[in-house]
């Protein structure tokens, strides 16, 4: 279970309504756009479970972007299974479980979802290290490092994205700027079972390491509802 922890908050930060892309090296743009950045404001909502494999916990989520509302159904502080929606605007009237157990889960979640499109969103300082050996499977891939300001749930925290010749992520490295008692310095993870739904595409599959142990993250059951349709388009 402690690993479970470690990896359920490796990744800590504010999270901001989808907002204009900002002006980010050419690279870095292309990959988000790869991801879906341009045809973002046409996406509704967006449902997945993200996954903590070998360590029996997952959680479920459905995001609705334009009005950053979010609904959330795992287990409690004390283990039982609760579902929840609430408004991320509206945090601080919450109960305590929403404001330290399920939002900082979300951010989480959702940041080993679309962090492609972060890099776009969120008015980090990303740059392009050119072709760089990869950790993991120790071939080139271009470099593309985000690094966030020296406040919020991770300050100064890096992220480095290493990206192929079609502008998806391959590997990613998660470098923690201010050491946190449990929680890891340095994660290196894959990024594979990539899946469509809608305009956005998602990668499902990030086996990798945090401090040197292993680890492996997936999501299931992704799907998209985009503006017009009552629909869920799922991820295949």
């Amino acid at each position: 279970m402690k690993t479970a922890r470690v990896m359920s908050l490796a990744l800590l930060l504010s999270l901001p309504v989808a907002s204009h892309a900002q002006q980010i090296p050419a690279a870095a743009e292309q990959m988000a756009k790869t991801f879906g950045l341009d045809s973002f404001g046409q996406v509704e909502a967006i449902r997945y479970t993200w996954n903590l494999d070998g360590a029996n916990l997952s959680r479920t989520w459905v995001w609705e972007p334009k009005t950053d509302t979010v609904t959330y159904e795992g287990k409690d502080k004390e283990g039982k299974p609760t579902k929840v929606t609430y408004q991320r605007s509206q945090i601080d009237s919450q109960s305590d479980d929403v404001k330290k157990m399920i939002d900082p889960g979300f951010v989480n979640d959702q940041y080993w979802l679309l962090l492609p499109l972060h890099v776009a969103w969120d008015g980090a300082t990303v740059t392009d290290d050119g072709m760089q050996e990869m950790p993991i499977a120790k071939t080139k891939a271009r470099r593309i490092v985000v690094k966030y300001a020296p406040s919020g749930y991770s300050p100064g925290d890096t992220w480095e994205l290493y990206v192929g010749a079609d502008n998806r992520v391959e590997e990613m490295t998660y470098h923690r700027a201010v050491p946190v008692p449990k929680y890891p310095d340095l994660v290196n993870a894959t990024w594979t079972g990539y899946k469509k739904a809608g305009p956005l595409l998602f990668s499902t599959e990030h086996p990798g390491t945090a401090d040197g142990k292993p680890f492996r993250i997936y999501f299931s059951d992704v799907a998209v509802k985009v503006k017009g349709s009552k629909d869920w388009i799922s991820a295949h």
